[in-house]
């Protein structure tokens, strides 16, 4: 009967654990409702507290959008924050979509 070979066994490689890259963690916060193009502003309806210079992302299927929040808009009014529930409008840098996602990071 033929014996079968058994493989060669090479010694363990050591790898090297690399220190753990800190990852910025994403909140969800709210959903863009509505997009307006002439002057640039998502409307959004929060589901937590968002307030002026604080860093949101917009994700969506085409939309990737990191930005500092400049300014803040409840019925046509400044405010420096906003809370959950509120359906606000910011200034944003590109275009949006209805169903896109907002996280604060």
């Amino acid at each position: 009967m033929p014996t079968k070979k058994e493989p060669k066994k090479e010694p363990k490689k050591e790898l090297k654990k690399e220190p753990k890259k800190e990852l910025k963690k994403e909140k969800q916060i709210g959903e863009v409702f509505s997009f307006f193009s002439k002057i640039s502003v998502a409307a959004i309806k929060l589901t937590s507290t968002l307030k002026k210079g604080d860093n949101i992302l917009i994700k969506g299927y085409t939309t990737n959008i990191n930005q500092k929040v400049e300014s803040i808009q409840i019925d046509r009014k400044n405010v420096e924050q906003a809370k959950a529930g509120s359906e606000i409008g910011i200034k944003v840098k590109d275009r949006v979509r209805p169903g896109d996602k907002v996280y604060i990071i």
